[in-house]
């Protein structure tokens, strides 16, 4: 594990090495910080982490709402349901009615995407039996769609 150069302030330290990583995509405060406290856990235990990472909200380089905002679409376009995506923000530490509310948006038409990502595995043609009805209702359970949604696709 690394550890905050003696000459540096501990908060340039935190602010630098969070910043490096909201470069590479966006990312939840509390993903930040859980990896700055596996990088650096002495500043943790100073309570440096926290107050640096408040202060990169303050100045809105990062963003709850923009990270669900682009994590819910990339999830989305990888042909994954609601009910998935739900779970994997809960897993980042995302405020579950913030996590709702940006997956539930009026612009998610979760039916579409239940076709579509049916449509990318199965091609267009109607299920031949019930069996391969099946396994297509799973295929779409798996991938985090609910069972109405499912349902309207299936017919």
């Amino acid at each position: 594990m690394k550890k905050a150069r003696p000459d540096e302030n501990p908060l340039i330290t935190v602010r630098r090495a969070a910043m490096n990583l909201l470069a590479r995509r966006e990312q939840s405060f509390a993903e930040l910080q859980q990896k700055l406290t596996q990088k650096f856990p002495d500043l943790d235990r100073d309570g440096v982490i926290i107050p640096a990472l408040e202060r990169l909200q303050e100045e809105n380089l990062q963003s709850d709402a923009r990270f669900l905002e682009s994590y819910v679409r990339h999830r989305m376009h990888a042909g994954m349901g609601p009910l998935r995506i739900d779970m994997e923000l809960g897993q980042k530490g995302v405020n579950s009615n913030e996590a709702r509310a940006a997956i539930y948006h009026e612009d998610n038409d979760w039916v579409v995407q239940c076709q579509e990502a049916m449509t990318k595995r199965f091609s267009e043609s109607p299920p031949a039996d019930m069996a391969e009805k099946q396994k297509r209702y799973r295929f779409l359970q798996q991938r985090g769609f609910d069972s109405e949604q499912i349902r309207q696709v299936l017919g």
